[in-house]
């Protein structure tokens, strides 16, 4: 497959395609899920070959009343057949289910949905409905990363590692406030960033509202993105987000507030890693946390390239948020997991990728030249303190950066400029 080259249509392929293709193959439905505008319908759309939209403005009404009175009526169309945003009438989730038990077929139908209903639908979908996880692009996909240093290959030990970037610091901070918003990458925004602002205003004014038809405070929602997004990357408490308001609501509503948004994919924390060490060391478990794509948290904080240039501490916790949205896009992948590991003792992994079949292994993430020894220091030391008879050896080590040159330090850890690494 090749990345970061639009078709025909202006898609840029994605790697969720190859997924979806093989999740339909073993699945008798397939829910596409993530935020709004990171291109899950055209990804289902080229999969599918019959579709309803229940965002249409002109048949939306109609299709939602056919929703209440026969859901199995939406269902009928050639299979895979593709229904856009489903939760706007979760009802629908249940008709799937029942129909693929009673085909008894895979591939039949594709579910996309940017928001998880408070509603949840009377059963699972365990066994017939297969989630797939769709994210914003990566570097990979949108043409930024060359791709040369495979994560798929340093698991299976690839020893070689030589690659080099044109992308560099001015580079990094104009994608990372543009975003992985498809529409953004294919008409090359002039002004990084105004889709993004487009998106947080958006989701201000009727998103969540729309989501579950609970109306909350948009000054308190702004309030408490903005406290998110000044804690990226970071392990901020509820009652931390809640401190950082001008205006307090209480700590139950704050917690709304935050479902919420992880509700509407626009936040995913970074779930802690707990591996089995050598010492008694107590870990934290708390999360990261992280946007859905971190041009979101710019947005928020009115950051534009050139003053995130001005503002390197700022610049570093987007970049690392940048980085865990590529890790965790490439890693599903190969069926992988990326979490974080931090301890009491202060040693600290930002990023741990771990696979389906046991195989693991740690990243920090350092934007300058400078700081590269103090990453793979952290490494070498985590690795000698997690227990290798349970958990085994990680697979490799690597500093993520923003530097132009990946490489394999003597020590064996890999330095690998974010531009230069794919699946």
């Amino acid at each position: 497959m090749t990345y970061g080259k639009p078709l025909g249509d202006r898609y840029y392929p994605r790697i969720a395609d190859a997924l979806l293709v093989e999740q339909l193959r073993n699945s008798g439905a397939v829910h596409i899920k993530g935020p709004k505008w990171c291109g899950k319908t055209s990804t289902g759309e080229r999969a599918s070959k019959s579709s309803v939209y229940l965002q249409d403005p002109d048949r939306g009404p109609a299709l939602l009343a056919l929703a209440d009175s026969m859901p199995s009526a939406l269902l009928q169309g050639e299979t895979p057949r593709l229904i856009d945003e489903w939760q706007m009438a979760p009802q629908l989730w249940d008709a799937v289910r029942f129909a693929v038990d009673r085909g008894r077929e895979h591939g039949m139908f594709i579910l996309t949905g940017s928001s998880t209903p408070r509603r949840r639908p009377a059963h699972t979908g365990v066994g017939r409905i297969a989630p797939l996880v769709m994210r914003t692009m990566s570097l990979l996909e949108s043409g930024e990363s060359t791709g040369e240093v495979s994560l798929s290959a340093l698991f299976d030990g690839a020893d070689s590692v030589a690659a080099m970037s044109d992308v560099n610091v001015d580079g990094y901070a104009s994608v990372l406030c543009r975003g992985g918003w498809p529409e953004a990458v294919a008409l090359g925004e002039s002004a990084p960033g105004a889709m993004a602002q487009s998106y947080v205003e958006e989701l201000l004014d009727s998103s969540i509202e729309e989501m579950d038809g609970f109306k909350r405070n948009s000054t308190w929602m702004r309030s408490i993105m903005r406290s998110l997004a000044r804690n990226v990357s970071g392990q901020a408490s509820l009652a931390t987000v809640a401190a950082d308001m001008r205006e307090s609501p209480s700590d139950v509503t704050v917690a709304d507030y935050v479902d919420a948004l992880a509700r509407a994919y626009v936040t995913e924390d970074l779930p802690a890693w707990n591996p089995n060490l050598r010492s008694k060391t107590v870990v934290r478990t708390g999360p990261t946390r992280h946007f859905c794509d971190p041009s979101l948290a710019a947005a928020v904080l009115g950051a534009t390239p050139q003053r995130l240039l001005e503002d390197f501490t700022t610049f570093g916790l987007l970049f690392e948020s940048l980085c865990v949205r590529d890790l965790r896009v490439y890693a599903s992948a190969l069926r992988g997991q990326v979490s974080h590991y931090r301890d009491k003792t202060g040693l600290e992994a930002d990023a741990v990728i771990s696979l389906a079949d046991g195989r693991w292994a740690p990243v920090e993430v350092k934007m300058g030249q400078s700081r590269i020894d103090e990453g793979a220091k952290h490494l070498l030391k985590l690795a000698d303190r997690v227990d290798k008879d349970k958990e085994g050896a990680p697979s490799f080590l690597m500093v993520l950066t923003s530097t132009t040159t990946a490489y394999r330090r003597p020590d064996g850890v890999v330095v690998v400029p974010l531009a230069c690494l794919g699946v």
